[in-house]
């Protein structure tokens, strides 16, 4: 049997899918996060819900969106309500299960910027900011993320800060009167994170196939923790690639 070949967006898109379990409640961003949701539901979790922080709710799209807006997202949606609707009635009544996002920076302790970062000339370049970021990783039980590793991506030192994971680790969350997060995963090109439940703090869980700790060292921007049982990722299985490749992304837009 040939082995299965795959790209590291769809390895990435693959492994943050297994982490969504089955009936859970997801508000998810567009790009990646998407595409692992969509693949979860596609695969083993069949009643997971999926919320855009639009309003939609388990559309069934024939393609992914450009946009938050795009109205292709919506084909075949169960409920429509508003921003107001997924970020009010359904995130701050604590009934999202995972917040799924994607950032420009994040670091040690799972927070994330996405508003802006610092140029080597002394200037400063704005993004999108927080848009609904920043309620969903507020009250989201588990906060998930999906980026690219880069030391000026996974960094001792946020630019700025959008959204808070642990903050400072420890109770810190709780004591500036936040609702606790149980989990931060982080799905990069090279690993994956988790919490070290002892410090509060990220550590690196897995390493996908063919990656060494030293790669990950060499381009995180913080003093990295490995797990002591480190796991080797999985890779996607043929069904996996096939609904990719077919059915949620078939243009390719965002897993190759």
């Amino acid at each position: 049997m040939a082995a299965v070949t795959y790209t590291t967006s769809e390895l990435m898109a693959v492994t943050a899918a297994r982490a969504l379990q089955d009936g859970q409640n997801v508000v998810v961003g567009l790009g990646l996060p998407q595409v692992a949701a969509l693949l979860a539901k596609s695969t083993h979790a069949p009643n997971l819900n999926i919320i855009y922080e639009i309003g939609v709710v388990n559309a069934e799209a024939f393609d992914p969106g450009v946009g938050i807006a795009d109205p292709r997202l919506w084909h075949r949606s169960e409920y429509f309500t508003s921003s107001i609707g997924a970020l009010g009635s359904i995130l701050q009544k604590g009934l999202v299960d995972v917040g799924f996002l994607g950032a420009l920076q994040i670091d040690c302790f799972g927070n994330l910027n996405s508003t802006q970062v610092k140029l080597a000339d002394g200037g400063i370049r704005h993004f999108t900011g927080s848009g609904g970021a920043a309620d969903i990783a507020t009250f989201a039980r588990n906060l998930f993320v999906i980026m690219k590793h880069e030391k000026r991506k996974i960094t001792a030192s946020l630019d700025y800060l959008t959204s808070v994971g642990l903050l400072e680790g420890g109770d810190s969350r709780s004591k500036a009167g936040l609702p606790m997060c149980r989990e931060v995963k982080i799905i990069t090109n090279l690993c994956v994170f988790g919490v070290n439940r002892e410090q509060n703090t990220l550590e690196v869980q897995s390493l996908h196939p063919g990656v060494t700790r030293e790669d990950v060292l060499a381009n995180t921007g913080f003093a990295v923790r490995f797990a002591a049982y480190l796991q080797t990722t999985g890779i996607p299985t043929e069904e996996e690639t096939a609904l990719l490749r077919t059915q949620i992304d078939p243009r390719g837009l965002f897993i190759k």
